[in-house]
């Protein structure tokens, strides 16, 4: 990773959850300035504390509210519950001008997760294009990824599929897949966001049915260049 790289400052909206908050850890332990934002800007001070706590004071995490950690970044991630998908990103639509939106979010329905449930747009990273506007550079990924792993410093035995509007994007996102310690896999075009964002749903479903937390997905056949 090029010192340049590390000047890039990442928000995570909704990184007071756990999967936000397990890729918020990952990425300020390899070195990044990562912004926790929250609906309240309290509870985000307060996910930043925990993340300081847990790599020892030796990292730069900071919380505050949705719009002014994505105000304040190169990158935002958005990592919400579906049902508030659509507020959060119309809460800080303008400061996304310009800048890469990962979008983490999965349409899971309660109480049926283990069904795909699809919105009209074909998937929330559709939909966040479409909320956003037609300029807007917006990649799918870490769908797939456990929170189990995230917390923990061992290898993740699972890969993450990136879908996004460019391939110039996709290639942005892939840095901050590797960055976290996963391996990340070019997989195509926004569209194709409705396959990875889907494949959540049926592995809840695995965990489920042979009780486990961890089910995950790996491309094999491949060698990774």
């Amino acid at each position: 990773m090029t010192e340049q790289s590390l000047l890039l400052k990442i928000a995570v909206l909704g990184g007071t959850g756990k999967e936000g908050k397990g890729l918020a850890y990952r990425w300020a332990k390899a070195g990044y300035h990562v912004h926790i934002g929250s609906r309240e800007a309290s509870k985000a001070e307060a996910a930043a504390s925990e993340l300081m706590g847990l790599l020892e004071g030796e990292a730069r995490v900071d919380g505050m509210a949705n719009l002014e950690a994505a105000q304040q970044s190169d990158i935002v991630v958005v990592s919400v519950p579906y049902a508030a998908h659509k507020s959060t990103l119309e809460s800080v639509k303008d400061a996304l001008i310009g800048k890469i939106l990962v979008d983490v979010t999965v349409p899971l329905v309660p109480p049926k997760v283990a069904t795909v449930q699809m919105p009209a747009a074909g998937s929330a990273a559709q939909e966040a294009k479409q909320i956003l506007g037609a300029e807007a550079q917006v990649c799918a990924a870490f769908q797939n990824i456990s929170h189990e792993h995230l917390l923990e410093d061992g290898e993740v035995e699972c890969d993450v599929l990136v879908t996004g509007t460019s391939k110039e994007a996709r290639a942005e996102t892939i840095k901050l897949v590797e960055a976290a310690g996963l391996t990340g896999w070019d997989a195509g075009p926004l569209e194709n966001s409705v396959v990875v964002e889907g494949l959540t749903s049926v592995l809840i479903g695995i965990n489920k049915k042979y009780g486990s937390t961890h089910a995950g997905i790996k491309i094999t056949g491949v060698e990774k260049k």
